[in-house]
């Protein structure tokens, strides 16, 4: 389940179906239980790029987004929105990881932080002053704080390093 906010449960249902479908591709028989349980184990870790980034990308919308009185939780709803609007890869780079084009979970945190580090900059102009300095040190602890735990509850391993799960290397059973 995603949160409606990025609409990704569609984006990673269909690109579910082309892993498993090029994985189950070589497999002669689906009655053979044995063979089709190992593939499919192959398949929770071939798919973990592309739906540990949605789901990380929603969770942390949906937490940004979230309505909030807190003064940095404003600057990075706000930010967001700027971010998106200067274009280029900027908004390209976050429409890609949204549609499933990029599934690379460390192009996500970047440009998670890029928007953090781009609200502390719009806080620091023209003058900086102690409350701004102060809310910018806040919405990068709460940019951290939102997307660490997500990370943290999807699988750092699975999600950055997907290759060093044993079942990615899972050659065909021998017939």
């Amino acid at each position: 389940m995603r949160h409606p906010l990025t609409g990704g449960g569609m984006t990673v249902a269909l690109s579910d179906i082309v892993v498993l479908h090029n994985l189950l591709r070589p497999l002669q028989d689906l009655n053979d239980a044995a063979a089709l349980c190992k593939y499919l184990e192959s398949f929770y870790t071939l798919r973990k790029p592309v739906a540990s980034t949605i789901n990380t990308l929603a969770g942390a919308l949906y937490k940004v987004f979230c309505a909030s009185p807190d003064p940095a939780r404003k600057e990075m709803r706000q930010a967001c929105f700027d971010y998106l609007s200067l274009g280029g890869v900027f908004s390209n780079g976050p429409i890609a990881l949204l549609s499933g084009l990029n599934p690379r979970p460390l192009s996500l945190v970047l440009h998670f932080f890029a928007v953090a580090i781009y609200g502390v900059g719009r806080l620091m102009l023209p003058f900086p002053s102690p409350k701004r300095i102060w809310t910018g040190a806040r919405l990068i602890s709460g940019a951290s704080g939102i997307i660490f735990p997500i990370i943290k509850a999807e699988g750092v391993r699975q999600m950055f390093f997907p290759a060093t799960v044993p079942a990615y290397y899972r050659a065909p059973p021998v017939h």
